[in-house]
């Protein structure tokens, strides 16, 4: 789980699951006939949905099946292209994972990721590879994502890794849910409506 103080994230803590495969899109993460849904609550369910079955609706040997409790998701490059729909990083989070090491990520599947509190870590292919192949090798491994050291821990061994200076900032500084932060915010929010005369029938014109 996220090590947080109010809305700081500074360390992901957990064990790992690696997805394989290069341009993952979001109908893989998600598949559209779940958007339909008008709230995000059963999205973790949805999490891989059809590549984690075979045609006759038995699940098959997706990582996913194979790694249930996984807090950390591994995958290769361009992870999360396609549409923008950020149900793919709702169904993940609700799924269970908590952080994400890849070697690249859609940009807007990250910054989706960013509002919801996840970080999206990025390391060379052999890195990855590594990674990958730690966690394949003994799937309990526990894994640490440092986002303001930027390493992750794999066991006892620390590695690079990078997270964009927004998305670091934002999950250090706790100003990553930005619904929350105007929330605090709302007795100024209120202020500064008091003066609108659109919102107050033009009351002081």
């Amino acid at each position: 789980m996220p090590t947080a103080t109010d809305n700081t994230v500074t360390t992901v803590t957990g064990s790992a699951v690696p997805v394989r495969g290069n341009d993952i899109d979001t109908d893989q993460i998600v598949p559209a006939r779940f958007l339909k849904e008008v709230t995000f609550d059963n999205m973790g369910e949805y999490a891989f949905y059809d590549v984690r079955r075979d045609d006759d609706g038995s699940l098959n040997d997706h990582p996913f099946n194979r790694y249930p409790n996984a807090t950390i998701l591994v995958v290769n490059e361009n992870f999360g292209c396609g549409s923008s729909r950020e149900h793919a990083p709702q169904a993940l989070m609700r799924w269970g994972i908590d952080g994400l090491i890849g070697e690249s990520f859609a940009e807007i599947f990250a910054g989706n990721c960013q509002a919801l509190g996840l970080p999206t870590a990025t390391a060379d292919h052999e890195t990855v590879e590594w990674i990958m192949a730690q966690v394949t090798a003994d799937p309990a491994l526990e894994l640490t994502i440092d986002v303001e050291a930027e390493t992750v821990t794999v066991g006892d061994e620390p590695v690079d890794v990078t997270i964009s200076d927004a998305q670091r900032e934002a999950l250090l500084q706790g100003v990553w849910d930005t619904t929350a932060l105007m929330k605090s915010y709302m007795d100024e929010v209120e202020q500064t409506a008091d003066r609108l005369p659109y919102l107050n029938e033009f009351a002081n014109c």
